[in-house]
């Protein structure tokens, strides 16, 4: 049976499945029921390790065991088993969510917390320093940084950086509302995003600016900046650089600052 390397490699990304795994299952797809040795000569896994791979996919349930001699299996159809992937996917996540949750609430926590201390106490300062490869990795650096703030949330973005960040943005300010939190968002407004600038507008100050500049400052201590041009950069290329050093970051607030009074409120905008 010849199988297109493209198709092995998604059944194998999608199911999340080893190499001769997918190999098996695409085998006995095409065979409808086989045994053991037919398998094995089909799919072309050795066949030492065709009963393992057999047990580990019935145990899936990827495949069904045929009672008698010899012994044979059939696949199970596409459609089921991505429900049965899907439902089992969903109940590890219920799980690992649940297990989480008492981890927060557990003494395990203060201990990895104290060992966190006792290691950040003896880090310099020059280096808290680290970058970040890739929009999704960024965001959640950005996020965490967000939800951990105690003063002030500077951010300024894109055009479509704003379109982007939405989300992201929202869930992590709707824990600040109705505190004393200085939020601003900077960013070039659009009619494509203006209606998200509106939305963002009930948790912080937004300002229109020409500037397309991609930063977020926390508490005049921590910044997260992007270095390249968003509108010419692939997702997966995107890269932000963290830091926390106060004394540079002063210098930087007070720009911002400069330039946030020259910028043109949400409210004042024509579009």
């Amino acid at each position: 049976m010849i199988v297109k390397q493209e198709l092995i490699n998604k059944i194998k990304d999608y199911f999340d499945l080893n190499i001769y795994e997918t190999k098996v299952w695409l085998a006995l797809l095409g065979k409808g029921i086989a045994s053991a040795g037919e398998v094995a000569t089909i799919s072309g896994v050795p066949r030492s390790r065709t009963y393992d791979v057999l047990e580990s996919l019935e145990k899936k349930g990827f495949i069904i065991m045929k009672v008698g001699k010899p012994i044979k299996y059939l696949a199970v159809p596409p459609e089921e088993v991505v429900e049965r992937v899907k439902k089992k996917v969903m109940e590890d996540a219920d799980t690992k969510t649940m297990l989480l949750e008492e981890l927060r609430t557990s003494t395990v926590l203060d201990e990895l917390n104290n060992l966190h201390k006792q290691g950040y106490d003896l880090i310099e300062p020059h280096d808290l320093v680290g970058s970040f490869k890739g929009r999704k990795t960024i965001h959640n650096q950005m996020e965490s940084m967000i939800k951990k703030a105690k003063e002030s949330v500077l951010i300024m973005t894109s055009s479509t950086g704003l379109l982007r960040k939405k989300n992201m943005i929202m869930e992590s300010l709707l824990d600040f509302k109705g505190k004393k939190l200085d939020i601003k968002i900077a960013a070039p407004l659009t009619k494509d995003n203006i209606d998200v600038a509106r939305e963002l507008s009930k948790f912080a100050e937004v300002k229109h600016t020409t500037n397309n500049s991609r930063f977020c400052i926390i508490d005049g201590e921590k910044i997260l900046f992007m270095v390249l041009d968003d509108s010419n950069t692939d997702s997966s290329y995107d890269f932000g650089i963290w830091a926390e050093t106060k004394p540079f970051l002063s210098t930087i607030k007070r720009l911002f600052d400069s330039e946030w009074e020259k910028m043109t409120p949400l409210d004042k905008l024509n579009l």
